[in-house]
């Protein structure tokens, strides 16, 4: 699917789920609201920690297990 830019992208954000998305997009948020961006790529939080969300800020990467802990796919 080509990128025009006159139509965005949009993204449910369901929970669960950084997604990385070719701009520009629009993401409908549970409320109903939108949040737009019309950079080239937009990095869509998943985690739920940014302080920007829907927008990922990393906030990821400062998460921390105990230990023993693994992944849960």
């Amino acid at each position: 699917m080509p990128n025009d830019p006159d139509r965005p992208r949009r993204l449910t954000v369901e929970p669960g789920g950084p997604v990385l998305i070719e701009g520009p997009v629009e993401i409908v948020r549970e409320d109903g609201t939108v949040a737009a961006s019309d950079r080239f790529v937009v990095a869509v939080c998943t985690c739920r920690r940014s302080r920007a969300y829907p927008w990922c800020d990393t906030s990821h990467r400062r998460r921390t297990r105990p230990p023993g802990q693994g992944r849960k796919d």
